[in-house]
């Protein structure tokens, strides 16, 4: 059930009846009539744009419109006022009865109260987290992998089919890189004193298991090699391990990916870079030319020469972008471009990715890109997740000794538990810098977002257990409690809580099309909060608590509202990822 939806049905109904009437032209486009909230609680329930957005079509005043929509809805018994507000909001007050509909349906709907069917079973592919695999994933990695997998779980909750994906940067310098870094680990593993690990090469002891299991395998054989020899097969032992290691971090987190795509399969077998860049030219948009020298650049690094480039300023870019490097090899972006043909290939026509705040400046020629290679007929959201500074008790955290550069995923986990960081990584804008405390994160107070939510789930819990004491007949699964007379429900606060519930699959829909779980998290702290204020009452004035044993139709009324209640913040902390306990220890 969704009021809103329920709401602007009648209203439309309305203004089609005043069109049937001759009060309103015919012919006009009610498309972008909406219901919402209001914009201060004590204007009423609900608000509708009606008279603002059809004025200038139908050639009426907005004030005109709305009093003539707020006539025709005087009479809807489920109304109990209806006033134009401004320049013709109309805002619109509903009768206690209405919104006890609600708990009916959240006890009816279950699990799948909320879900809207906007995927319509269509695939989407969720690139997430993709960090070169040179180490072990750090805190600023986390912020992705979260958003990422609360996404995937969001789309999955209103209908699409969600591949979870993982590309994986096994090309390039980085890699040999860690090549390079394993086998002096492995040269350590046999006895030799490797010293300090050279500038450009990575130190952390995460490469010691590398290397002793490179020794285990080949013995001293690998130093009798040249590099050119040895480097291949250390490069690929090392990804391997380090694939190996990023999807146990990953797992820590209870996040899993059904594909990891290695880059270097672009190129294995037939060639789908050469392939991709050939289609592009076929369609017009690959040419040979000259790129002016970029703002800022050194004159004197700058190389001034002809080179293969791709169209992007023809799809929104700033600039023409390059495809091959002047020792032959493609650029990171040609591969990136073949990759994404690839995504394309295998039949996703929505695609979203998410990126660190160092791939800001990556967005509009990532997005060319795919307009051209799917001529405009995929779509493709860029996410981009900002820093994340990490304290503990306000003071700055130190490096880890395990990496050697930055703070672990793992170690932070560890440290805090999987579901603060989850929801707390969730908790501000993914386009906003986040400071995590992991202090904070422990803390058990109306400060720390997920005790608070997670403590609302466990009250609703144990006042199940509490009224078995009074009531054994009453349980989740009764009948005293799902069938029980919502009419007694008349107290404000208990309203306020069935209206907060009510906006529930409003809110999933509206964070399902924007690709933004974090409202889910800001939601439901809301939802914990209204229904502690309204626990702290019960505790103020006993003939406000649920369990009243002197009157058990009035518990069972209240059981049923604190169960909606557990309903939908379980299904809220399910889409983040976050455990619903049934107590807190």
């Amino acid at each position: 059930m969704n009021v809103y939806a329920l709401v602007h049905g009648r209203i439309i109904a309305a203004l089609q009846a005043l069109q049937g009437e001759g009060a309103l032209p015919a012919g006009l486009d009610f498309a972008n009539v909406e219901v919402s909230p209001p914009r201060e609680a004590a204007h009423g329930d609900l608000a509708c744009n009606a008279g603002l957005v059809l004025a200038k079509a139908a050639k009426m005043k907005p004030r005109d419109i709305a009093e003539k929509l707020a006539q025709k809805l005087e009479g809807d018994a489920d109304i109990s006022a209806v006033e134009v507000a401004g320049p013709g909001f109309l805002n619109m007050s509903f009768v206690p009865a209405f919104w006890h509909g609600v708990i009916a349906a959240i006890l009816k709907e279950g699990a799948d109260y909320g879900r809207v069917d906007l995927g319509h079973g269509e695939r989407v592919n969720v690139e997430y987290v993709s960090a070169n695999p040179t180490g072990p994933m750090h805190v600023g990695h986390c912020r992705g992998a979260v958003f990422g997998d609360a996404l995937a779980n969001l789309l999955e909750f209103v209908g699409y089919r969600v591949t979870r994906e993982y590309y994986v940067n096994d090309a390039g310098a980085q890699v040999d890189a860690l090549a390079r870094s394993a086998y002096l680990r492995y040269r350590e593993a046999l006895g030799e004193k490797i010293g300090e690990i050279p500038a450009g090469l990575y130190p952390g002891d995460y490469l010691k298991p590398v290397g002793a299991a490179l020794a285990r395998e080949h013995g001293p054989t690998l130093l009798n090699f040249t590099e050119e020899r040895w480097l291949p097969l250390v490069r690929e032992a090392a990804v391997a391990a380090m694939i190996a290691m990023i999807k146990e971090d990953l797992a820590a987190l209870n996040i899993t990916h059904e594909t990891f795509f290695l880059e270097r399969s672009l190129t294995q077998g037939k060639d789908e870079v050469a392939e991709t860049i050939e289609e592009l030219r076929r369609k017009g948009l690959v040419f040979e030319g000259r790129l002016p020298r970029p703002k800022g650049h050194d004159e004197g690094d700058w190389e001034d020469r002809e080179q293969t480039l791709f169209k992007a300023t023809a799809f929104g870019d700033d600039t023409d972008r390059a495809l091959m490097k002047s020792d032959g090899g493609y650029t990171y972006f040609a591969s990136d471009m073949a990759y994404h043909h690839n995504k394309l290939a295998r039949g996703f026509k929505h695609l979203i990715n998410v990126f660190g705040a160092d791939h800001a400046g990556y967005l509009t020629r990532v997005k060319a890109a795919v307009a051209a290679l799917s001529d405009g007929k995929a779509d493709l959201d860029i996410k981009v997740c900002q820093l994340v500074r990490l304290f503990r008790g306000g003071e700055p955290v130190r490096m880890s000794k395990r990496a050697g550069t930055f703070v672990t995923l793992r170690e932070v986990v560890d440290e805090v538990g999987r579901d603060p960081v989850r929801y707390m990584m969730l908790y501000r804008k993914n386009d906003a810098p986040l400071d995590f405390d992991l202090a904070k994160a422990v803390e058990q107070s109306k400060d720390n977002p997920v005790f608070y939510v997670q403590y609302a789930h466990a009250r609703t819990k144990s006042v199940f257990r509490q009224a078995g004491e009074v009531f054994p007949n009453f349980t989740e699964a009764s009948a005293e409690v799902r069938d029980a007379d919502l009419a007694l429900l008349q107290d404000a606060g208990e309203i306020d809580l069935v209206k907060k519930l009510a906006s529930f699959p409003v809110l999933i829909e509206a964070a399902a099309r924007a690709h933004e779980p974090h409202r889910l998290a800001f939601y439901l702290y809301e939802l914990a909060s209204t229904f502690h204020a309204q626990w702290t009452a019960g505790n103020e004035l006993p003939h406000l608590r649920i369990i009243q044993a002197s009157d058990g139709s009035l518990t069972a009324s209240r059981l049923a509202l604190a169960l909606a209640t557990t309903k939908v913040l379980a299904s809220g902390l399910e889409i983040l990822g976050v455990h619903a306990p049934d107590e807190m220890r």
